[in-house]
């Protein structure tokens, strides 16, 4: 398949398009099967079109493209977005996030140019099927046209989302440019987001309604719902964001899970857990809180490989370093510590590192328990005679020199016995889930001065944690952001989470020793890959403040 027709339209790949260098190239007609006006032409075709944007959006997660849609070329591209924030550190870790955590990041920065490039080819590939739909007649239902241009638009403004959290204004395409261009301009951010808005809404109207009635992990109106409920309150409509999140929490269709449930569910553990363990993330499952899940399913046509979602690697200690210990599934499986959890708010509680840090916790908080963070590590080597069953210590050395023990994120414990050295991790993952439709809207609540209504929301998602109930008194900004540190670390793209509250500068220089005098107001933003730039010829392409 000549994939590189399809996506010429496609921004992010105009170095691709350049450097090839060739009209001809740039003019060949399609004639393979699967070319979109082979593949555009029934109700069947555009179900092959639609499972392309769902692996696209997945690649989001992929390093380096074992079987994968798209190619970071780097390990753990999704913690750029966790690093330089207010909850870890990346110490002595591999170059991929060094520049992220140091802000020493240039236009060339690998991660900086591959997000450019994943979002414009996903909106790309998203504008291809809404131009198509508009040529077919041949569906199988009236309503399939407007539920394909549903999900396109869904896509097309999730990438969107991506690309002005991460670069501010940003051109925004809505169709397919057949003629190849060298001068595009910047649009406005609040046009772009008006843009996603639209999309949005009528991703709301057109999407299904009841997910017992689709695919795990296909799209419902309640997922486009929850996205633009954040839209709205990036937009800083918080009165129709607050009508979004309200509209999904209503719906009938999800709750919050408060019984075991699923896998082990008659084990030693708590709901929280249940949430996190493989395949309980799907409502087959029992799981009523998932909105949106993305699927990685180990050895399964469709599912994930092992350049995918390194997330695990990145917050599990490299334990096996340690003589006494092995590689072992209920630890995690292999771990190589990218990031280090800031003591802050993980507290040091239960291990020998420095200081009396208490951490953000309650003592009755069921997020904060031993099945949830683990920080007892007792040595595993069986032929280890001396340490087999001991405890080993976490201590300032092994937290933060060595990363080889410390409080760990047990959400993003997996391994296989079968294959303990497994790099990516096969779990289905969360993308949306009701907890943080409640805390959408608490966020709602805050920017409409509603501070009760606001401790109100919070407190649904701390009762099922067992914490303990909040008053508007006690309901600020500080607090919800830390409440989504307990609820959604590691989950939540937490740059973007600070980047929409305003908070970014703030939290880094309250909590993020390492760079809280180097930040600036230029740092919210990544600089505009400078490949991009460089070949948009045409006309003037500003970069962001504070690069070159």
């Amino acid at each position: 398949m000549k994939m590189k027709n399809i996506i010429t339209t496609s921004l992010g790949l105009i170095v691709l398009l350049t450097l090839g260098g060739c009209k001809k190239f740039l003019e060949e007609e399609l004639k393979t099967e699967l070319a979109p006006s082979n593949t555009y032409t029934s109700t069947y075709g555009f179900e092959v079109g639609s499972a392309g944007l769902y692996t696209l959006t997945r690649s989001e997660y992929n390093t380096y493209g074992e079987g994968g849609a798209f190619i970071h070329n780097g390990a753990c591209p999704y913690e750029a977005l966790q690093v330089s924030t207010d909850i870890a550190d990346a110490i002595n870790s591999d170059g991929s996030l060094t520049a992220f955590a140091n802000l020493t990041l240039t236009a060339s920065e690998r991660f900086v140019g591959t997000y450019w490039n994943w979002a414009y080819n996903l909106i790309s590939s998203a504008n291809l099927m809404l131009v198509y739909s508009e040529k077919n007649t041949n569906w199988d239902t009236p309503a399939d046209k407007a539920r394909f241009q549903a999900e396109a638009r869904f896509f097309r403004a999730y990438a969107y989302r991506t690309l002005v959290y991460l670069y501010g204004d940003v051109p925004y395409v809505e169709t397919i440019l057949y003629d190849f261009q060298l001068n595009f301009t910047r649009t406005p951010k609040a046009e772009v987001i008006g843009h996603m808005v639209d999309d949005l809404k009528f991703a709301v109207d057109n999407l299904p309604t009841n997910p017992d009635d689709v695919k795990e992990g296909k799209l419902t109106k309640w997922a486009a719902s929850h996205l633009l409920s954040e839209i709205y309150l990036l937009q800083g409509n918080h009165a129709e964001a607050e009508k979004a999140a309200l509209a999904v929490i209503n719906s009938g269709y999800y709750n919050l899970m408060k019984n075991r449930y699923g896998v082990n569910g008659s084990k030693p553990g708590d709901v929280f857990s249940d949430l996190f363990l493989e395949n309980n993330q799907n409502r087959k499952s029992g799981n009523k809180e998932s909105i949106w899940v993305l699927q990685f399913q180990f050895n399964t046509i469709g599912g994930g490989t092992n350049s995918d979602d390194w997330t695990r690697r990145a917050w599990i200690p490299n334990y096996s370093t340690i003589t006494g210990f092995v590689l072992a599934d209920t630890l995690g499986g292999r771990g190589i510590a990218q990031l280090v959890p800031m003591k802050w708010w993980v507290g040091t509680t239960g291990t020998n590192a420095t200081g009396n840090v208490a951490g953000i916790f309650e003592a009755n908080d069921i997020r904060n328990s031993g099945y949830n963070i683990k920080r007892n590590w007792y040595y595993n080597n069986a032929n280890e005679t001396s340490l087999y069953g001991k405890k080993a210590n976490i201590t300032e050395q092994t937290w933060f020199t060595t990363k080889s023990l410390f409080p760990a994120i047990t959400k993003f414990f997996y391994g296989r016995t079968e294959n303990l050295s497994l790099t990516g991790s096969y779990k289905d993952r969360m993308k949306f889930r009701l907890a943080e439709t409640y805390l959408l809207l608490a966020e709602a609540y805050l920017g409409q001065n509603m501070p009760d209504k606001a401790a109100q929301a919070v407190n649904e998602v701390r009762k099922r944690a067992g914490a303990s109930e909040i008053t508007g008194a006690q309901m600020n900004m500080g607090f919800l952001l830390d409440e989504r540190i307990r609820e959604l670390v590691g989950e939540e793209s937490r740059r973007f989470t600070l980047v929409r509250t305003n908070t970014l500068v703030e939290r880094v220089k309250k909590y993020n020793n390492a760079i809280k005098d180097k930040i600036t107001d230029n740092n919210i933003l990544w600089p505009i890959p400078q490949v991009i730039r460089d070949a948009n010829t045409g006309a003037p392409f500003p970069q962001n403040p504070g690069y070159n």
